[in-house]
């Protein structure tokens, strides 16, 4: 069977397993990525990321399986993963470039620093109910009851789905209980992230995410995104915001209006490198 080389890295506390397979020789299963991100008998992570060769006229390529096995469209953490990995692997050079992901091509930008600050444009945020997809008329005003509690909210698209939460105290919410629920929610046929956010000021915000496939998380990107897009929509943020999660924080900066894009940075961590047996790809 053949020896893979991961790399550990987290950004914010969200950590992702990452590994360059440009010949296409590596493909996990979601048995193996299930045991391989399990923090009790594995290496421990909220996903694995596959670099690939890049098309369209990205340089790379990003797939991305969720701790739970399952396929996702994106995440903006992990990204910033890849780009650090590639950076260091000389895969890619200069301070810009652009991987190909399930939610389409994203451009990727870095400081040239030794510790990286990683940005990435993420594309712009859908509030259309189809694109999101979600199976009622709007996106806005969003209500949810679980075990007794009424929350409120907007749904968003990033290439994944969000629903953004308003809280007085992100720290009050059983987000272990009831995101699990949540990322159920009938109206999202596609199973939904859920971001519990309080606005503190126009350029700060306080969010907890459940993450689909996953759980809670101590950072995610897209949400963090899709949270700014939503606070910023109902006027109660600008366009230049910091986003602070359990594992540190996060800066979001809204271009241009409507269709405009949203760009996600921060930093990101090495930590460790390990090398595993991944089975062949049969395809």
């Amino acid at each position: 069977m053949p020896r893979v080389r991961l790399t550990k890295l987290e950004a914010t506390g969200n950590d992702f397993l990452v590994f360059v397979d440009l010949a296409g020789e590596h493909a996990p299963t979601p048995e193996e990525v299930r045991s391989l991100c399990n923090r009790a008998i594995g290496v421990g992570a909220d996903g694995l990321i596959r670099i690939l060769p890049g098309h369209d006229g990205a340089e790379l390529a990003m797939e991305l399986t969720n701790a739970d096995g399952g396929r996702a469209e994106m995440s903006g953490n992990g990204m910033r993963c890849l780009a650090a990995l590639a950076l260091r692997e000389g895969l890619v050079s200069g301070l810009h470039f652009r991987v190909a992901t399930d939610a389409g091509i994203r451009t990727v930008e870095w400081s040239g620093a030794e510790a990286p600050e990683v940005r990435v444009d993420m594309g712009s945020v859908t509030f259309d109910p189809a694109e999101i997809p979600l199976t009622v008329d709007s996106a806005f005003g969003l209500t949810a009851e679980v075990d007794g509690f009424t929350y409120e909210g907007d749904a968003a698209g990033i290439g994944n789905p969000h629903l953004v939460l308003f809280v007085d105290d992100p720290l009050a919410v059983p987000v272990e209980r009831h995101g699990a629920r949540l990322e159920h929610d009938s109206r999202f046929p596609h199973r939904v992230n859920v971001e519990f956010v309080h606005v503190e000021s126009p350029d700060l915000i306080r969010m907890r995410v459940w993450e689909r496939g996953v759980g809670e998380t101590r950072s995610c990107g897209t949400g963090a995104c899709a949270a700014v897009a939503a606070a910023h929509r109902r006027g109660l943020v600008g366009e230049l915001v910091k986003v602070e999660v359990p594992g540190g924080t996060l800066v979001v900066e809204l271009k241009g209006e409507g269709d405009g894009t949203i760009w996600l940075g921060g930093p990101v961590s090495f930590v460790g490198d390990v090398e595993v047996t991944i089975g062949e790809a049969t395809a």
